[in-house]
Formats: C-alpha cells, structure tokens, sequence
C-alpha cells in the first residue's frame, strides 16, 4: 500500500505511457497518467478515470465523471464548471 507522500499507481495492463506530477491550488499535488485515448488523475487515494475528446480547441482534452483536463504544455486545467482549477507540471514522476 502506498505512503500518504506516495501517490496510487495505477495497474500495468492501463499501460499508460506518460505520468507527471502538477502542483494545483488549493487542491496540492495530482498525478496525471495518460496515454493516446485515456487518462486517470490521481489526487492522494482517490483516481478518476477520463477518456480522450476529440477537438478543435487548443491542448489535449480528455473527460469523464462530470469533469473535464486539459493539457497545454506544462499546465493543466481541472475544469468543472463553473470552477476552473490551474496547475502546474512540477516533474516527471
């Protein structure tokens, strides 16, 4: 079982090929693993799972349980309207 400073992985066989650590307030540090059609955000012992949108918007946009992630670069938008949460890449985990 993971520490409260070590944050869930998630199951091989979800492969995800990509997994950074953002740093976002007031909500402190998530996890993000991805991969071309899906994603899980990890935020201590809890994870949701998101799944790839196509669009014409800028970044990468992935959705699911009523919350949508976009990626640009080295931020992240945790967007449930009408809040929007910005964060920060800190590191690759």
């Amino acid at each position: 079982m993971a520490s409260p400073a070590e944050p869930l992985q998630s199951p091989w066989w979800e492969d995800y090929a990509i997994r950074d650590r953002y740093l976002c307030r007031p909500e402190g540090v998530v996890v993000l693993e991805r991969n071309d059609a899906q994603a899980s955000l990890i935020q201590g012992r809890y994870r949701s799972t998101f799944f790839r949108e196509r669009s014409d918007e800028p970044g990468v946009r992935y959705s699911g349980d009523g919350m949508r992630l976009i990626l640009q670069g080295d931020e992240l938008t945790l967007e449930r309207l009408p809040q929007r949460i910005q964060c920060v890449r800190t590191d690759q985990v």
